[in-house]
């Protein structure tokens, strides 16, 4: 805003140095009206009109250019600002000079004015909206996976069910084997977001557009002079080096990338700027603003605004020193500065849009990851149970054809089940019960040979705690179905002065901890797992607890058992135990 305010008045001091006037102060006014970004809503048709009013005794015709481009909608905004060039042109008919220097002006200042504003408008759009890529990608990575687990799970489930129905439990246990090492696989990279960046599209036609009109004006100066065939064509190939230099050096560029061979191409433009002004009858003085310009553009910090400021001050103090009129002095070195800042103005909106761009899809992408890590998560700690429980019954069913029909049925209705938590996982809504849990958790140990003991008050916890608890538990049974050798289980849940405590204990941990638990633990459950294959369960369990401010712990205890707590406040920011919370667990995990 700062930028565009000092840009704005710089280009009306010029004509207000030789002959001020209401209508210009008028038409200044309504300039910053109509570009800075706190005053929309005062701006509209009528501030346009009434500047379109003030045009032909206002001053800089680009004001009312870059006007129309700002405010008038849809395309009909470039036919009128071609005619308000036009119209500057009409107005100075005098001369050549006057007439190509109005055109000019209207056609530089309009498309610099415009591109500096639309430039802050967008940074601030994006950072308004910073958020709004990462949900939009965020929802698009749901449905993307949704489709994903629907082919790769969904689809196993259903054959799974269908297989029970015919009883064909060889084909059962390979499906659900496969199944869960899926589920237990590292999550796959998200698709990154799309970069959809405008700021080349926008800044570089203005910054080509207003290198160009200056080109063009200055040749125009030169050649009115009529010199020496010589000495013209090496002012205009001066001229043309150093505008072609600056246009180098204000090309979008992402943030903190300066131009190949900066120092070399920066010195040389800055020579060819200043050694004319002491030649007689060089070019513009003005041209020393493209090269104050390009030391703010690529040196920066505040030995750039010492080095530019100097440059600029060589002006005034060398057209004084050859005698050079004090409006005019005073008018060349404003217009000197405004060159700077314009260009300065556009490099600097343009990389912060870059960086507000790259900021946004670096938001995006840690969503995505953020997104899919959780996805996985629910997948392993939802799913891995079912297709444990679908295996543990299909060994079963194989073992013991008295039992098959009635193992099949269980299978069915445990593929269902996981059919529909399948489907709420991309929602983040699964719905999960401790009281269903605790029942289901029973069944399946018992199916597995293992006997199982529940003592547990799962009524009245908030929602949260009790499918939190439900997840938990659900997680610790498919670890003692996969990773142990029990006989036996037991499962406790108290409430006692606001904490929750869930307790699951298991046996069958040998004394050299090749079971559940502890270093040196392998993926022993799911026959032709590689040896050493580890799991997430209890390293996702203990992020989910952690982040509800609960604390967990998990690991072998004296006698060969196991031992997986959680301790849990029951009303939701509590600290269970008075302990912080804590991100891995501490007692001996193999992080399955």
């Amino acid at each position: 805003m700062v930028i565009i305010l000092v840009v704005l008045v710089g280009l009306a001091l010029d004509p207000w140095l030789i002959h001020p006037s209401v209508p210009a102060v008028l038409t200044l006014a309504l300039q910053i009206l109509h570009c800075l970004p706190g005053t929309k809503r005062f701006r509209g048709r009528w501030s346009l009109a009434a500047q379109a009013a003030l045009f032909p005794w206002a001053g800089p015709p680009g004001f009312l250019a870059a006007s129309v481009l700002l405010i008038v909608p849809g395309r009909i905004r470039w036919p009128l600002f071609g005619a308000v060039v036009a119209a500057a042109g009409l107005l100075n008919l005098g001369d050549v000079y006057a007439c190509a220097n109005a055109m000019g002006n209207a056609l530089a200042i309009g498309v610099t004015v415009y591109g500096l504003t639309r430039l802050s408008d967008l940074r601030a759009e994006l950072r308004a909206a910073r958020g709004a890529l990462a949900a939009e990608s965020v929802a698009g990575e749901r449905e993307r996976f949704s489709r994903d687990l629907d082919a790769a799970l969904g689809s196993a489930l259903s054959e799974i069910a269908g297989l029970a129905a015919r009883g064909r439990v060889e084909r059962i246990l390979t499906i659900a084997r496969e199944s869960a090492a899926r589920v237990r696989a590292t999550p796959a990279a998200p698709v990154e977001p799309p970069p959809a960046d405008l700021t080349p599209r926008l800044a570089l036609p203005i910054v080509v557009a207003a290198h160009l009109e200056y080109l063009a004006v200055g040749a125009i100066v030169l050649g009115s002079a009529s010199p020496p065939a010589l000495i013209l064509a090496t002012d205009l190939t001066a001229l043309a080096v150093v505008i072609g230099l600056s246009v180098y050096h204000c090309l979008p560029r992402p943030p903190g990338v300066r131009p190949r061979y900066a120092g070399w191409t920066l010195s040389a433009q800055t020579v060819l700027a200043c050694l004319p002004l002491l030649a007689p009858g060089g070019p513009e003085p003005r041209m020393v603003g493209f090269a104050a310009g390009s030391i703010l553009i690529i040196l920066g910090g505040r030995l750039a605004w010492t080095l530019s400021g100097i440059v600029v001050v060589s002006v005034p103090v060398i057209l004084l020193v050859r005698s050079v009129p004090l409006g005019e002095t005073a008018s060349l070195t404003v217009d000197t500065g405004t060159i700077a800042l314009i260009f300065y103005g556009l490099a600097l909106l343009t990389g912060l849009v870059h960086e507000i761009r790259e900021a946004r899809l670096a938001l995006a992408a840690m969503a995505l990851a953020r997104e899919r890590r959780r996805i996985a998560r629910d997948v392993h700690d939802l799913l891995g149970y079912g297709l444990s429980a679908i295996i543990v019954k299909a060994e079963l069913a194989a073992r013991d054809p008295a039992r098959a029909e009635r193992e099949l049925a269980g299978i069915v209705l445990i593929a269902r089940r996981a059919l529909g938590d399948l489907r709420a996982i991309p929602g983040d809504d699964p719905r999960m019960s401790l009281r269903a849990e605790l029942a289901s958790a029973c069944d399946v140990l018992a199916a597995a040979g293992i006997a199982a003991r529940a003592d547990a008050s799962a009524d009245g916890l908030p929602g949260p705690v009790d499918a939190l608890l439900a997840t938990v538990l659900r997680e610790a049974v498919t670890n003692v179905l996969r990773h142990s050798r029990a006989r036996t289980c037991s499962i406790e849940v108290t409430v006692a002065g606001g904490t929750t405590r869930l307790r699951v204990t298991n046996d069958g941990v040998p004394g050299t901890p090749a079971g559940t638990g502890g270093p040196g633990v392998t993926d022993v459950g799911v026959p032709g797992a590689p040896a050493g294959a580890g799991g997430q369960g209890v390293g996702n369990l203990t992020e989910r607890v952690a982040a509800m401010g609960g604390r967990l712990t998990a690991g072998p205890r004296p006698g060969g058992e196991f031992e997986l707590l959680v301790l849990q406040p029951a009303g939701l920011g509590g600290d269970a135990d008075r302990v912080d919370a804590v991100a891995g667990v501490q007692l001996g995990d193999d992080r399955r």
